[in-house]
């Protein structure tokens, strides 16, 4: 559910929908989303002084109901 609802929020951000992929893991350490973007959105996602990639961040934070999610902007 948090990489569907993560991947429906960066795909109203980006000029490029169709290029967003969200990968999904689980490690000890918790679960990690990682955001793949096509190059030319990525600084949409990470926006001014990282402000967009941490309220992303906050956003599934709190849809993850206290389990612990990494949320990371993959630089290809």
């Amino acid at each position: 559910m948090l990489a569907a609802a993560l991947e429906h929020i960066v795909k109203g951000i980006v000029d490029h929908p169709d290029d967003v992929r969200i990968n999904s893991s689980t490690s000890p350490r918790g679960d990690l989303l990682e955001v793949r973007v096509h190059p030319d959105d990525r600084g949409r996602v990470i926006g001014r002084g990282g402000r967009t990639a941490k309220a992303l961040r906050t956003l599934i934070s709190a849809l993850a109901d206290g389990r612990r999610v990494r949320v990371d902007v993959a630089d290809d």
